[in-house]
């Protein structure tokens, strides 16, 4: 490496050894590795030790400022390209040594193939020589049967004798039925765990943050807000007629689907109307925040838009949505969107993360919450602020036991609060 001063951390060094020699071996590798445990650094350094001239590096538009800065300080040999997924059409892929997948779960979509995965095997294929390498802190959150598609990119693939992912389930699934509406599909989602660990064995590193050396540990707090009378009034309102009728627009919840995102917003303040536009109903949680956590660097992940509208309003120019000026200054605060903060983005600047809101994904639960952790931070402090009697609660029970917050449980929620939820 040019840099003669930077110098990887021990484990990154050895975990770059390990990759090289399966890489070698398979074309393919997946580095499975919680947050902050340098994956970026790992794969760039197994890059260099394969005396790689041109990789390709894929990943999220929010992660690619970290990334190129990993890249400059390594200072390697070799040409790096670097891109987010939407735009690779834009970029030379020609002449690849290697290409790196970063939140490669984003390929984990089955029975049939994500455009993601579709546009990247489209590049490998063209570059048949180049090697491969997964990232990922969550390789197959929902269910093992995610794996396939990730490798299916790569002609090297491991699963490459069955041609499709339907003749793999076959093999490796066991395949069940399931109703939706009123037909029958199959349900893929039963994979053999087991067979698929030791089929994969030789393809996948795996690392943890307590392998690392990591000390760092996430202490959550919830706090609640009490409801605002008026909003709650909409609420019941909404969930008892379907629908709110005001002047110039309406608020329609004639599915569950539609009550279960209606609600979800309301009870954290602000409304999508049904005309695209915002409203924001109350600003009681921006202001709790702003008040409890006086003289602390805050870091405030949000749900909605509106919500980034209520925080604006109560803090001001003292924060930003931007990263990069938030990591540049000493005293801005963040406000980050939970879709586009959970992966790649590191918020370690803050003294404390607040969560306004909660999203129904318990990937996004767990990924969310490790935004501050470092190597060096033997503890982050985590607060969640909840509406008493709200939504929030419940989905935050259901997520944290590893389980998506689907339409099922928001049912079980409102036969609960039938009486509390009616004026």
């Amino acid at each position: 490496m040019k840099n003669q001063t930077f110098k990887l951390r021990d484990y990154q060094d050895k975990n770059s050894d390990i990759l090289l020699g399966m890489i070698k071996k398979h074309h393919i590798v997946a580095f499975v590795g919680e947050v902050r445990t340098g994956k970026t650094l790992t794969a760039l350094a197994t890059a260099q030790k394969l005396g790689c001239k041109k990789i390709l590096f894929i990943t999220k538009k929010k992660a690619m400022g970290s990334i190129q800065s990993d890249y400059d300080l390594m200072n390697p040999d070799f040409e790096l390209v670097l891109i987010n997924y939407q735009s690779l059409h834009k970029v030379d892929t020609s002449n690849l040594d290697m290409v790196v997948c970063d939140e490669s779960h984003g390929f984990s979509s089955y029975p049939k193939p994500s455009l993601w995965a579709r546009n990247v095997r489209d590049i490998l294929v063209k570059n048949i020589d180049a090697y491969t390498i997964l990232l990922s802190g969550t390789f197959s959150p929902e269910s093992y049967s995610q794996v396939y598609h990730q490798f299916w990119i790569s002609p090297y693939s491991p699963f490459k004798k069955w041609g499709s992912f339907y003749k793999w389930a076959h093999e490796f699934v066991d395949i069940k039925k399931k109703r939706v509406g009123d037909f029958f599909v199959n349900d893929y989602s039963h994979a053999d765990e087991g067979k698929i660990d030791d089929f994969l064995k030789e393809h996948i590193l795996s690392f943890t943050q307590k392998q690392s050396g990591f000390k760092s540990s996430v202490n959550e707090t919830i706090h609640y807000v009490p409801r605002d009378l008026k909003t709650y009034k909409l609420i019941c309102k909404l969930k008892k007629d379907h629908i709110i009728e005001g002047k110039e627009d309406v608020i329609i919840a004639d599915t569950g689907a539609k009550m279960q995102q209606k609600l979800h917003q309301m009870f954290s303040g602000t409304i999508k109307l049904d005309s695209g536009k915002r409203m924001v109903l109350n600003y009681d949680k921006a202001n709790y925040i702003n008040d409890m956590f006086k003289g602390q660097r805050i870091a405030i992940i949000y749900k909605f838009v509106a919500e980034l509208e209520a925080i604006k309003s109560v803090f001001g120019s003292s924060i930003t949505n931007d990263l990069k000026e938030f990591q540049d200054s000493d005293t801005l605060h963040f406000a980050g969107q939970v879709s586009s903060t959970k992966e790649g983005t590191n918020l370690s600047q803050a003294d404390i993360l607040v969560m306004y809101n909660i999203d129904f994904s318990a990937t996004s639960y767990f990924q969310a919450r490790a935004r501050l952790s470092t190597q060096d931070r033997p503890e982050t402090q985590v607060h969640w602020i909840f509406t008493k009697g709200g939504l929030e609660d419940d989905i935050y029970k259901t997520v944290s036991k590893k389980k998506d917050y689907t339409l099922s449980y928001f049912k079980k929620y409102l036969t609960r609060t039938k009486k509390m939820l009616s004026l």
